[in-house]
């Protein structure tokens, strides 16, 4: 998939049907900015948006992936397939989201238990209470992730 591609894609059946970007986003119930962000190719459409999207602009999932239209394509999906991997997609990144939570849990609880072993020498002393300082907002960082993780 080119992201920039199907920006322009998008950019062009908004204007066919002489929308504005604002007007494309309250019919599909986004923001303009979300709507421009697609366009430049910094990001796609959720995969719970994309069928609104493609009704909106009267195109198909496929020809909105491909970013161009069926005639034109040399892809064919189908709509079903489509939406299939846009949720694969998004479970990856979860998935990848879930995992960062964890590796900030297990350096957070390694960092405690280290800054509690260190001790000693004024400097020993002085390091241990900035791992200690560290620990605790990583391993709220890794809850939080993974958190948000498996919230969506």
């Amino acid at each position: 998939m080119n992201q920039i591609a199907i920006g322009k894609f998008i950019t062009q059946k908004r204007k066919e049907k002489n929308l504005t970007q604002e007007q494309l986003a309250e019919k599909i119930g986004v923001s303009n900015k979300t709507i421009s962000k697609w366009e430049t190719g910094k990001c796609m459409p959720d995969y719970c948006i994309v069928e609104i999207l493609c009704q909106e602009l009267n195109i198909t999932l496929a020809e909105l992936m491909n970013g161009e239209e069926d005639e034109k394509s040399i892809h064919t999906y189908d709509n079903q397939n489509v939406l299939e991997m846009l949720k694969e997609m998004k479970k990856l990144k979860n998935k990848k989201i879930l995992i960062i939570g964890y590796i900030f849990i297990i350096m957070g609880i390694a960092e405690l238990i280290l800054s509690q072993v260190l001790g000693g020498t004024d400097f020993q002393i002085g390091l241990s209470g900035i791992m200690f300082g560290i620990s605790i907002p990583e391993l709220l960082l890794g809850i939080f992730l993974i958190c948000f993780s498996v919230k969506k």
